[in-house]
């Protein structure tokens, strides 16, 4: 069974249709990677999985479970938030919050679902304890076992990426999406985020990412997925897609990239 199916999704903002009938699935453990020029509906389609944006049509199922039917009501806020839990998502900007450390970034959201549950009172302290461990740890995972306590402004755009992955993995999300994870960081900066994502792909992490690192993508994704004017143009293997794509303007838009 895919740990994720989307069939048929369709999103318009106005009168510009976005998503134009997009379809994949993937398995628990695999890594797709997302190329296509800007405007092609990558973004749009992981706001969409992400209940970020509503798309207008189609389904998305998890491990089986129907998440979402453009065709039903639409799910009260309290039913996105628990459905958002099954994703976890890295912006091409940090979204940190400024006045926190890099470890209460990390800890804010696990703090704020733990208050919801009726066993949090009793057991306060303990649950705020383990926590607190659990950021260190994914802290420490991604290298920034000497940060914790630094607040966004004293880190690099690296370190706050960093911050930024480890925040995403802190409710232990079923499918982790990347939406051009280093396009706000210099080519220096972007070398530690790409060893990251390669480390969590080396432990199996169920992940789509948006990039536009070619070769990055040819080398650490099971698929990639090519997408233009809102449609899937390609999914295959990394190298019959980068060296061999059925699609013209698969090969235009790859002769540029890698020219």
């Amino acid at each position: 069974m895919p740990i994720l199916k989307v069939k048929n999704i369709h999103k318009s903002f106005g009168r510009t249709e976005v998503l134009k009938g997009v379809d994949f699935s993937m398995e628990k453990g695999e890594i797709i990677s997302i190329l296509g020029s800007s405007g092609s509906g990558k973004t749009t389609l992981l706001r969409c999985i992400n209940f970020l944006e509503t798309a207008d049509r189609g389904s998305i199922f998890v491990d089986g479970e129907k998440i979402f039917d453009g065709s039903e009501k639409k799910p009260s806020p309290a039913e996105i938030r628990r459905r958002q839990l099954n994703f976890g998502l890295v912006f091409q900007q940090f979204n940190l919050f400024p006045q926190y450390t890099a470890k209460q970034n990390v800890m804010l959201a696990p703090k704020l679902l733990a208050k919801e549950n009726p066993d949090f009172k009793p057991h306060k302290a303990e649950i705020l304890d383990r926590i607190e461990k659990d950021a260190c740890s994914l802290l420490t995972r991604v290298g920034l076992s000497d940060k914790m306590d630094n607040y966004p402004c004293e880190l690099s755009g690296g370190q706050q990426q960093r911050v930024s992955i480890a925040r995403a993995l802190a409710l232990e999300p079923k499918v982790l999406f990347f939406d051009e994870p280093t396009s706000a960081l210099d080519p220096e900066l972007t070398g530690e985020i790409l060893k990251v994502i390669k480390s969590l792909a080396e432990k199996n992490m169920t992940m789509i990412i948006v990039t536009h690192e070619i070769e990055f993508a040819r080398n650490v994704s099971d698929r990639i997925i090519f997408m233009d004017g809102g449609k899937v143009l390609e999914d295959g293997k990394p190298d019959d897609v980068i060296l061999n794509p059925r699609n013209q303007r698969t090969r235009e838009f790859l002769s540029k990239m890698l020219d």
